[in-house]
């Protein structure tokens, strides 16, 4: 396998409405999306937005509904076809491509998963799961062959001749995740996938696709709401408001350095301890001679978790071979997780 292929989207703009192209200029010179709403009777849905979004890894793109977060994703695969701006896959710009190349784009390189699972409540699950493969002409007994592996793989082995009716919501969405996977497609796009589950169950198919991730190192865009899921999921974030980026980074950098109060206000609840590595809280000047050794990278929980274990009051940070990086305490790593950044 070679390395992942990443997307960027570069000075992306959308604006709903006859004369989109016209108005692109206004937003451009510094026209709000309220006013292009009273005056012009216009929609900004994105205003210049500029994500690179990494090759192989998951990016979340989060945001309150309005903030133009599902107009994004759909440009991806196109959609919705933009105002003005690129989004380049490799070198390739999706929004430069003829209807046949696009189709081929979205039949071969691109799969969805939907909020409402979009299931087919007339096709079994393998039949729901082959879906794909028989647009793109697969033979039936090579698609079905292809289809068991993803169905064993996200858990639902012994449901192939389900109808999607006698199966659980995350039941459901299992079949629309492991549909996405038999494509075989480089790019997943799901938009608040896991939004319409109950919260275990949400938590449950985050896990799934993690671990998925681990092997297939797929390249994920991935819309949510909701901010623990942002943290636990995204290798990078995306925050929108108003159809802009306001603040990108990994979930560490938002937490310990939010933008603005917006921000700030989001990620106040957060459980810190979860986000913040600790390589961040480590003291790098300090070495401990001999001692209780922790693996550079892991969570300041799982570290006050082992501190707490041994009754150590700090413990050296090692990398991989072994060396040492730094020394993290308990006082720092209970400060860590409790204390918000003050601005």
């Amino acid at each position: 396998m070679g390395e992942a292929t990443g997307i960027e989207v570069k000075n992306l703009y959308k604006i709903f409405g006859p004369n989109g192209k016209d108005m692109v200029q206004k937003v451009k010179d510094g026209m709000s999306k309220a006013e292009l709403n009273e005056k012009h009777n216009h929609v900004l849905g994105l205003n210049d937005i500029n994500i690179s979004m990494p090759g192989g890894k998951i990016e979340v793109v989060m945001g309150l509904s309005g903030s133009g977060k599902s107009t994004l994703i759909r440009h991806i695969n196109r959609l919705i076809d933009p105002t003005d701006g690129e989004v380049l896959y490799g070198n390739d710009d999706v929004c430069k491509m003829s209807q046949g190349e696009l189709r081929q784009f979205r039949r071969h390189k691109t799969a969805m998963v939907f909020q409402k699972f979009a299931l087919l409540p007339h096709r079994t699950v393998m039949k729901n799961t082959i879906y794909g493969l028989e647009v793109q002409g697969v033979p039936i007994k090579e698609a079905e062959e292809r289809a068991a592996r993803w169905i064993a793989r996200v858990g639902l082995e012994g449901f192939e001749d389900h109808y999607p009716n006698q199966l659980s919501g995350g039941m459901q969405q299992r079949v629309g995740l492991a549909r996405a996977l038999t494509n075989d497609a480089d790019i997943l796009l799901m938009d608040e996938a896991f939004s319409a589950l109950d919260p275990l169950i949400r938590m449950d198919m985050q896990t799934v696709l993690l671990d998925l991730q681990e092997e297939l190192h797929k390249t994920i865009v991935f819309i949510t709401h909701d901010l623990d899921e942002a943290l636990r999921l995204g290798d990078k974030i995306a925050i929108l408001r108003d159809g802009a980026v306001i603040q990108q980074g990994t979930g560490q950098e938002i937490v310990l350095n939010p933008a603005d109060q917006y921000i700030a206000d989001f990620v106040k609840e957060v459980n810190r301890g979860r986000v913040i590595l600790v390589d961040t809280v480590m003291d790098k000047s300090k070495k401990l001679e001999s001692g209780l050794n922790v693996q550079s990278g892991i969570m300041l929980e799982e570290a006050a978790k082992i501190l707490a274990e041994t009754g150590q009051g700090e413990c050296c940070v090692v990398n991989g071979n072994g060396e040492p990086l730094g020394v993290l305490n308990v006082q720092d790593t209970i400060r860590a997780m409790v204390t918000p950044a003050s601005h």
